[in-house]
This record gives structure tokens, C-alpha cells and sequence, in this order.
């Protein structure tokens, strides 16, 4: 059980880090003082919307309990690594 809740502090500290970050670059695009570019903008809902599935699975996993980890860690990957590529193609 203490992998489990290891695991969710982590993934509590990448939703919390995720959101700085996605608040910063939110900033940045808006103080550019350039023409919006809507693809870049369409990265950023893109990766709001994964960070807040991100956020919905774990919600699940600590609703159910440690016990169900198992049951909900592929599902937690799965949003991770969506949230971090979503992070990579916005940087590219």
C-alpha cells in the first residue's frame, strides 16, 4: 500500500506542476503581444483537457481505494502519458 500511495503523491505533484505550467504558457501566449495563433491555443485546450482526465482518473483511483490500483493503473498511464505529449507537441 505504500507504493500506491507513493504513486498518488506523485501523480498529485505532476497535476500540480502540470497546472503551473499550463498557467504559465497561458500567460506567455496572452503577454506576446503578437496575433493569437490558434493552433497554439488549441494545444493548450488540448492539454487542459488531458490534465483534467488526468485529474478525473486519479479522483477515481482514491475514491476506490488503494486496493483497486491495479484495476485503475493502466488507465492512470494512459492519461499520463497523453498529458505528456501533449506537453511535447505543444513545445515543438
Amino acid at each position: 500500500m505504500q507504493i500506491v500511495a507513493a504513486n498518488v503523491a506523485r501523480m498529485e505533484a505532476d497535476l500540480k506542476s502540470w497546472g503551473a505550467k499550463l498557467n504559465k504558457l497561458r500567460s506567455q501566449s496572452q503577454t506576446a503581444g503578437s496575433e493569437p495563433n490558434v493552433d497554439y491555443h488549441k494545444g493548450l485546450d488540448d492539454m487542459e483537457t488531458k490534465c483534467d482526465a488526468a485529474a478525473a482518473k486519479l479522483g477515481e483511483l482514491k475514491a476506490a481505494g488503494s486496493t483497486k490500483w491495479e484495476t485503475f493503473r493502466k488507465d492512470l498511464e494512459t492519461a499520463w502519458s497523453e498529458v505528456e505529449a501533449a506537453f511535447r507537441r505543444l513545445a515543438n
